[in-house]
C-alpha cells in the first residue's frame, strides 16, 4: 500500500517525508513544518490550499517542489509566479537555501499572507504583489517556476514579451500537458522556443503522474 493509499494520515511531517524518500536536514524539516502550520492557519481565513493533511501536503506540494528544486542549478535566481500560498516557491526556498527565491502573487490578500509567512519564518524570500509581467519589466531571473497557474498557451502568451528577463521556465503539469503543447504550437506560441520533459513522477489520484516541462529559447527551434 502506498503512502497516498493509507487510510490514516501520517503522525509527523518527518514520517511523511520518509515515506516519499525525501531526505532533508533536521532544521529544514522543522522549518518546513512551521511553514505548513502557518499555511494551514492562514487557510482558515483565506482559501490557500486544499492539502490540509500531511499525506496531501507532502505527497503533492512537497513532492512537486522537491522535484522542481532538483532541476535548478546552484545559486540561481528563481521566481515563482502565481505562488498562492507559497507552493512551490517557499518550499523550494526551504529545501534549497542556496537559491535566491522570489514569489509573485497578483491577488493582494494572498500576497500579504505570503509576506506574513516569510516574515514569521525569517525566510530570505522577496514577495511581490503584482502580475509577473509587471515584475519582469523591472527584474531579471535565471528561472521561473509555476504550478497550477494557467494552461501552457496562456502562460506563454503572458511571458512572450519578457524572455529577455529570464532563461528558462519550469512548469509542473499533469497528463494534459501534451494537449496543452499542441494548443501552444497551433497558436504559434512555440516559435523560437524548445520544450523538454525534464522529469516524470507518479502522483496520487486520477492524474496518475506529473511532469515537469522545461521551456527555453532555442535559436534552432
Amino acid at each position: 500500500m502506498s503512502a497516498e493509499e493509507s487510510p490514516a494520515d501520517f503522525a509527523t511531517l518527518a514520517e511523511a517525508l520518509a515515506a516519499h524518500d525525501i531526505e532533508l536536514a533536521p532544521e529544514q524539516v522543522e522549518l518546513l513544518d512551521r511553514y505548513r502550520e502557518a499555511l494551514w492557519r492562514w487557510n482558515e481565513q483565506l482559501n490557500l490550499t486544499r492539502h490540509t493533511t500531511l499525506t496531501k501536503f507532502v505527497g503533492r506540494d512537497v513532492v512537486d517542489s522537491h522535484q522542481l528544486a532538483s532541476l535548478i542549478d546552484q545559486k540561481r535566481r528563481v521566481l515563482d509566479i502565481g505562488s498562492g500560498g507559497g507552493v512551490p516557491g517557499l518550499v523550494i526556498a526551504i529545501i534549497r537555501p542556496d537559491l535566491r527565491v522570489a514569489v509573485c502573487e497578483s491577488t493582494q490578500k494572498k500576497a500579504k499572507v505570503l509576506q506574513a509567512i516569510v516574515d514569521e519564518l525569517a525566510l530570505p524570500v522577496e514577495v511581490f504583489g503584482c502580475r509577473a509581467e509587471e515584475l519582469l519589466e523591472l527584474r531579471t531571473f535565471d528561472a521561473i517556476v509555476a504550478r497550477a497557474v494557467a494552461p501552457l498557451a496562456k502562460l506563454l502568451t503572458w511571458l512572450a514579451p519578457h524572455w529577455g528577463a529570464f532563461d528558462e521556465l519550469l512548469l509542473v503539469k499533469g497528463r494534459s500537458w501534451v494537449e496543452e503543447r499542441g494548443e501552444a504550437r497551433h497558436r504559434g506560441l512555440m516559435k523560437g522556443l524548445a520544450l523538454r520533459k525534464a522529469a516524470t513522477y507518479p502522483m496520487p489520484g486520477p492524474a496518475g503522474e506529473s511532469v515537469i516541462l522545461r521551456v527555453f529559447q532555442d535559436d534552432g527551434a
